[in-house]
């Protein structure tokens, strides 16, 4: 693990292991602008694994096309609703933890809105 400038208590924090670059930015720019409780800490892990797995989403469609081939003919490609499930993940776990999307993902995270119902820690 790599370690990082400590959150709310002053202790050091570490990256967490195996984050690709894209989820090693969002660590860091947490970790830079904002101080986190230890459970704020294993939210933001889960963001920055959650935006890796969409970069590799987002690769595979790339690489493989947006249209498959099968057995029923042409259909879309299963990582483009993946990715877009994942991006809801990614936007709810954002908006709970009050981070605002990078810049620059060009628009292609959604953006960290007003926490709603169980987000919101009332009920």
């Amino acid at each position: 693990m790599n370690e990082m400038k400590g959150p709310e208590s002053g202790a050091k924090v570490y990256a967490p292991r195996g984050l690709a670059a894209a989820g090693r930015k969002l660590w860091d720019a947490g970790i830079e602008d904002f101080e986190w409780a230890q459970h704020e800490l294993a939210m933001l892990e889960e963001a920055c694994r959650t935006r890796d797995r969409i970069v590799q989403l987002d690769k595979r469609v790339e690489d493989d096309g947006v249209m498959l081939q099968s057995s029923q003919g042409l259909r879309v490609h299963p990582a483009i609703s993946e990715a877009r499930q994942q991006r809801l993940v990614m936007a709810r776990l954002l908006a709970t933890l009050g981070i605002p999307p990078l810049t620059e993902d060009g628009g292609s995270m959604p953006a960290a809105r007003s926490v709603r119902g169980v987000y919101a820690g009332g009920r």
